[in-house]
């Protein structure tokens, strides 16, 4: 049962398999495991941004396009939610409205940059979906009577998903399941099923193209795939996950605006998740996107307690200041690429494929 739910794509590694087993255990209990609101926030970032970049390995991992507008359609899920909220009365049928309102523009864009674009060179595609991208981002900030321009927009969600609301009148389990662990846990099981269909898609027949145009295009073409039909089918399906990333976030934040959903940076995030977690396989999503945000919600309040404890040395002290987390940061992932070039899973599964030596 549970080889055909992962659509017969296993770990392939024991500590992978544990890894991913404690993840889902310790998504699915925060709220009770982990109480307050920054937990609870960063957990739902995590769900978010496994999603996100799921879908964006579909398109690097899996079928090696380069995009940088990807983005671009996390921002359209987003302010498709956000716009119909703000403007019609707040409930299931202006998300439902905004969420399709949004999919129908990825799918028209995708489809016309990946027909378009994907004729060229891998470098040219790149900078054409570059130059995309930061025209939707300079277009949504100057839109103000429609996007809200660089404040963004603030909606409200349906009632049942407002703080204000509870489920129960007591406590379960000493946590309050208000309208926030509501939605919470909406994140949960839609990036679940989401993610659950990702994984089919890549291991059906139409993945295993993909992934014979990544290692050789030309000789998929020349055994009879067109290579740019299917190279725009993952260019429209990467884009329309992305669109349900974006809206999820929305309905999580009550609010959208170009930092939250459409700046380079989180591109950026984006690729080096990838890259951390491993290219072309979609637990690494998981795994990359867990310990980036963990890092950048926790690792200020890791050296808070390593400056207390080296307070007097000098130095060192300052090295280890909170403000300077950006620096190690940095270090981190710099570490982690250098020790995981084909991405921790990648790591895990070759570790565990290696033939055992015996004395």
């Amino acid at each position: 049962m549970l080889r055909r739910l992962l659509s017969h794509d296993m770990p392939r590694s024991r500590w992978l398999a544990w890894a991913l087993i404690g993840i889902v255990i310790a998504l699915a209990l925060v709220p009770f495991i982990f109480p307050g609101s920054k937990p609870l926030g960063a957990a739902a970032k995590m769900l978010v941004f496994v999603l996100l970049v799921a879908s964006y390995d579909l398109l690097l991992g899996y079928t090696g396009i380069v995009s940088f507008a990807h983005t671009m359609f996390f921002g359209i899920g987003a302010y498709g939610v956000a716009i119909a909220s703000s403007r019609l009365e707040p409930g299931f049928g202006a998300i439902g409205l905004g969420l399709v309102a949004a999919l129908a523009v990825s799918l028209v864009l995708s489809l016309v940059i990946g027909l378009f674009s994907l004729r060229v060179r891998a470098i040219f595609y790149a900078m054409i979906t570059l130059a995309v991208a930061a025209a939707f981002q300079t277009l949504a900030s100057q839109l103000s009577d429609v996007t809200g321009g660089e404040d963004g927009l603030t909606f409200k969600n349906p009632a049942v998903f407002s703080p204000s609301f509870e489920l129960f009148a007591d406590p379960l389990f000493g946590v309050t399941i208000d309208g926030k662990v509501l939605t919470y846990y909406l994140l949960f099981v839609v990036v679940a099923l989401l993610f659950l269909s990702l994984l089919r898609i890549v291991n059906s027949p139409f993945g295993r193209v993909l992934q014979a145009i990544r290692e050789n295009d030309f000789r998929a073409e020349a055994i009879g795939f067109r290579t740019v039909v299917y190279r725009t089918l993952s260019n429209v399906l990467a884009a329309l996950y992305a669109t349900l990333a974006g809206a999820l976030l929305a309905l999580w934040l009550r609010y959208t605006g170009p930092d939250t959903t459409l700046s380079f940076e989180i591109m950026l995030d984006i690729l080096l998740i990838v890259v951390i977690g491993g290219m072309g396989t979609l637990y690494g999503a998981v795994v990359g996107s867990v310990i980036f945000v963990f890092a950048q919600n926790y690792l200020q309040d890791l050296l808070k307690l390593g400056q207390s404890a080296l307070e007097g040395v000098p130095l060192l002290g300052q090295v280890v200041s909170p403000d300077r987390w950006l620096l190690w940061l940095g270090v981190l992932f710099v570490l982690a690429v250098y020790h995981f070039p084909s991405g921790i899973v990648g790591r895990l599964r070759a570790a565990a494929m290696a033939p055992r030596r015996y004395p």
